[in-house]
């Protein structure tokens, strides 16, 4: 069974793998469903979806009519006014055929621009936190990608008491380097505060290259060997507080599951890097170089 610990300070026990509901945006029914019935069985009782994840919210409607109290269920809005968060999170729980949500996160709140925008009398979180005094959601989060993400994150924090963070957790991303040392202080925080924190691109090799053969699941080339998969899983999981969110792929799913379920150990270093090296493992976001935002 996968581990379950305290999800910050919302008082539930989630699953330390988070499923990302991503994966199930252009998936046809039946798939959907047969993916939502392999996280049942794996225990996974933490689902994170976005309004901008295709048709990810209505795949899941049909599931959460027979599962809705028994997992802890997120989404995302993209909006950054009081007017498009609020119309975006009833349009989101209207597609999830449900009367609220427990987490509503402010997605890939980075840009310093957007970001003021959001935290304005005018912004998208005046909305959220009206939602969450009306009972559409319980709590509120913020969520981002890229290396500046940590830091923006800590700015968010100072602002308003979040429940949650999310932003990239990954041996190549966080082994050194200015991105390193603000997720440290990112971790700190959280840790102090009793905020989670949600980890993504964990499991990612690096970014499609023209040459590149194969589906493309997910905007980044995936790990696909098991062994190095259950490694980038544990150096998620090896470090207490944190969570690890699936990936788009869903082929990767029963990978990730298994690699999860049973002892959590610190993988190696030097077996990391060799894993860096053979898989030819990149960051997928580099300072300044490749800081493009990909959902």
């Amino acid at each position: 069974m996968i581990e379950r610990i305290p999800f910050g300070n919302t008082g539930h026990l989630s699953s330390r793998i988070i499923f990302g509901a991503a994966a199930l945006g252009g998936m046809k029914p039946e798939r959907a469903m047969a993916t939502l019935e392999l996280i049942t069985a794996a225990g996974i009782n933490h689902i994170d979806t976005a309004a901008s994840y295709g048709d990810s919210e209505l795949r899941l409607a049909p599931w959460l009519r027979a599962h809705r109290s028994s997992v802890f269920l997120a989404t995302k809005t993209g909006q950054r006014s009081y007017a498009g968060a609020r119309e975006e999170l009833r349009r989101s729980l209207d597609r999830l055929g449900v009367p609220g949500v427990d987490l509503i996160q402010m997605h890939n709140l980075v840009d310093k621009t957007q970001w003021e925008q959001a935290f304005s009398e005018d912004g998208a979180l005046r909305a959220l936190i009206e939602a969450r005094d009306e009972g559409l959601v319980r709590f509120i989060g913020v969520t981002g990608h890229g290396t500046y993400v940590a830091e923006r994150h800590l700015q968010s924090l100072e602002r308003f008491p979040f429940a949650s963070v999310l932003c990239p957790y990954a041996f190549v991303m966080n082994r050194g380097g200015p991105y390193a040392d603000d997720f440290e202080s990112l971790y700190r925080a959280c840790q102090a505060r009793g905020v989670a924190i949600q980890t993504i691109k964990s499991v990612a090799a690096r970014r499609w290259r023209d040459e590149d053969e194969g589906r493309r699941l997910s905007w980044y080339l995936p790990l696909k060997d098991a062994d190095a998969i259950r490694r980038a899983v544990h150096f998620v999981l090896s470090r207490p507080g944190l969570f690890l969110n699936s990936s788009s792929d869903a082929t990767l799913l029963p990978a990730i599951i298994a690699a999860a379920e049973g002892a959590i150990e610190a993988p190696d270093p030097v077996a990391l890097e060799t894993d860096a090296v053979t898989l030819g493992v990149e960051p997928l976001f580099v300072r300044d170089v490749m800081d493009d935002v990909r959902v």
